[in-house]
């Protein structure tokens, strides 16, 4: 099997994350930067979108998923996002960076980045 990758670059989505008082009662902007494991060879051969890994209909979960969320870390929400990318659109590996805007005064970007699954 081929291994390409489809991915999703700044996904802005605004969620209630944090573990102070104060941010329970904000919500706060995380980008999210996924990479996902495809094979897209069949999708090029048919130029069927029911071949390929809809990286759209990916995207509306993520962000439906997130805009209702209320962790307190953004490992927690990077580990539901990677488990939602895995089991409901079957990829075998995900890369996911989740960059929570603005935590750290001095820094431009801080979160996690983390991959899930198997890359063969």
């Amino acid at each position: 099997m081929c291994m390409d990758i489809v991915f999703i670059r700044d996904l802005r989505v605004d969620t209630v994350i944090g573990i102070y008082d104060w941010e329970r009662k904000i919500r706060q902007t995380v980008i999210l930067d996924l990479e996902m494991g495809a094979d897209i060879a069949k999708a090029a051969s048919t130029d069927a979108i029911e071949d390929t890994l809809d990286y759209k209909a990916v995207s509306k979960r993520l962000f439906a998923f997130v805009q209702e969320s209320e962790f307190q870390l953004v490992e927690t929400l990077a580990e539901r996002c990677a488990e939602i990318v895995l089991k409901e659109f079957e990829v075998p590996w995900v890369r996911l960076t989740l960059n929570k805007v603005g935590a750290v005064s001095s820094a431009r970007d801080v979160g996690v980045i983390i991959e899930r699954g198997r890359r063969d």
